[in-house]
């Protein structure tokens, strides 16, 4: 069984620079499990890691999409295992970076997530939210599959038409699948690492980025993504950031109100990547904390796990 790495944990933990360090001592080469890095030009919203942060370290699927095209769960786990066995033939290690667990746990496991293209039913579903409204789709999901409906908010209509879909097309609801499927046994010998800082030091990193994004330009930057064609149609504009400055841009609230949610959803997105995580089977937790913020302690304890087979 191959081995891999995993080094994932809420937004603005400081996975990027442990990342680096950990590629260079191990000679490994890093997969971004990134949603919206993957696009060009979403570059402020996403944190992207720039061309000097990188160091060197070659990065997999990072400024690879064009913003209008699609990128889900099915393309990420076919990009990612391509880029896996480029690494591995190299003789090097694939290190997977980011926070979306669900695309993570599609690689390790090797998850089948049933893609069926009916165009029909989804296209029959996005007409519904567009006449009735979000809420109304969403209580339609509640009334097939409750728990699906309990973790995907309404307003991410993608997934609640995916899930309805899903539904419609298996005669089962997702949430019965995605159990079935999480008993799978793993087809990668993943050493996987969570990186955890105490709440209230994370929640202040987090507002403290925003505040540098906005600093840094994210107001032109979505306006010259809106200029360039795209709206909220879109799944690049779906990301936090970039979605409420939309928002702004679009007359629907001020620019205050605008980073003040995306200051809040951030916050609520990094509690979900930790309920998220703490359900992962054979994973290393790294607080910081424990290892007074010594990065050197940190790396070393990582090594010494992944040396421990």
């Amino acid at each position: 069984m191959d081995k891999i790495v995993i080094l994932t944990g809420p937004t603005a933990v400081g996975k990027t620079k442990l990342s680096i360090e950990l590629a260079k001592s191990i000679n490994g080469e890093i997969i971004s499990a990134d949603s919206i890095q993957v696009y060009k030009k979403l570059d402020i919203g996403s944190a992207k890691i720039t061309k000097e942060e990188m160091q060197g370290v070659k990065h997999y699927l990072v400024d690879v999409l064009d913003p209008k095209e699609d990128f889900n769960v099915y393309i990420f786990k076919e990009m990612a295992n391509n880029a896996i066995s480029e690494i591995l033939n190299k003789g090097k290690m694939p290190i997977i970076v980011g926070g979306t667990g669900f695309y993570i746990q599609s690689v390790i496991y090797d998850i089948d997530f049933n893609e069926e293209d009916n165009s029909i039913v989804r296209k029959e579903l996005e007409e519904i939210a567009k006449e009735k409204g979000n809420i109304y789709l969403h209580n339609e999901l509640k009334k097939i599959d409750k728990e699906s409906a309990d973790k995907i908010h309404p307003n991410n209509v993608k997934r609640v038409i995916r899930a309805i879909e899903f539904y419609k097309l298996n005669n089962k609801p997702i949430s019965q699948h995605n159990e079935e499927e999480s008993t799978k046994k793993a087809v990668y010998n993943a050493k996987y690492f969570v990186l955890n800082d105490k709440r209230e030091l994370l929640y202040e990193r987090i507002d403290k980025r925003v505040d540098e994004m906005i600093e840094l330009g994210l107001v032109k930057e979505v306006k010259d993504l809106v200029d360039s064609g795209l709206d909220s149609s879109y799944n690049s504009m779906q990301g936090i950031g970039y979605k409420e400055i939309l928002e702004y841009i679009n007359g629907e609230c001020t620019l205050e109100n605008a980073i003040l949610n995306i200051k809040k959803n951030t916050r609520h997105f990094a509690k979900r990547q930790l309920t998220w995580f703490r359900r992962e089977k054979n994973v290393n937790w790294i607080d910081k904390d424990k290892y007074n913020y010594d990065e050197e302690r940190i790396l070393s304890e990582m090594i010494e796990i992944y040396k421990n087979d």
